[in-house]
């Protein structure tokens, strides 16, 4: 039987503590659904926490290099996951993200890099180096705030218009007056998402 896996990613100069709550109630939502919340690889250089790359001196033009260079620790951080829990591509896994965990998370899902059921980006957008080249098949969920001072809104209206060019089944869900932080409908939305990924029956 196949197993059901949620990785959480967070935001730079966060820690996966600060998304294991989130985890935890998707995996009492869901029996037998298995949520992991890792620490990003780096410590942050600016500041607590930690980070999947340096966002010192980041912009639009150095971003997308600064992601590509990220994706060798990225990448050893998630198959060290899959390794520890005997994850295979029999298994089933969704990708969710925070911000700098969104991003990394669409990196994964327009490379290919990993067999996913789904990702969910959280106030995210998508700074890969083209070309994209999701696998057939690749669902996403954007959900960002419109209050969103961190990362502009409009970002992931961007990466839908991206990805839904690139063949990827695109749902979204933005939010007036919510700025950069997962709210109560988003988690509402992410959690449907997860269930129909994964063709859940929630215990109600």
């Amino acid at each position: 039987m196949s197993k059901q896996i949620v990785i959480l990613l967070h935001g730079v100069g966060s820690n996966g503590a600060d998304l294991q709550g989130l985890g935890d109630f998707w995996a009492e939502s869901f029996p037998g659904l298995t949520c992991i919340a890792p620490d990003a690889p780096f410590p942050c250089d600016m500041g607590a926490g930690y980070q999947w790359f340096s966002v010192n001196g980041v912009t639009d033009e150095n971003r997308p290099a600064r992601i590509a260079e990220a994706r060798t620790s990225f990448d050893a951080a998630l198959q060290k996951i899959f390794s520890q829990y005997g994850i295979t591509p029999e298994d089933e896994v969704v990708l969710t993200g925070f911000s700098q965990g969104s991003i990394m998370a669409l990196d994964a899902l327009a490379r290919a890099a990993f067999p996913l059921a789904g990702v969910i980006a959280f106030s995210g957008r998508l700074a890969s180096p083209p070309p994209l080249h999701p696998a057939p098949g690749s669902k996403v969920l954007l959900i960002h705030g419109q209050d969103d001072q961190v990362i502009p809104w409009t970002e992931s209206r961007h990466a839908e218009q991206q990805l839904t060019a690139a063949g990827v089944e695109v749902t979204s869900f933005y939010q007036p007056g919510v700025p950069h932080t997962i709210s109560g409908e988003g988690v509402a939305e992410a959690t449907d998402f997860i269930q129909q990924c994964f063709d859940l029956l929630d215990d109600e």
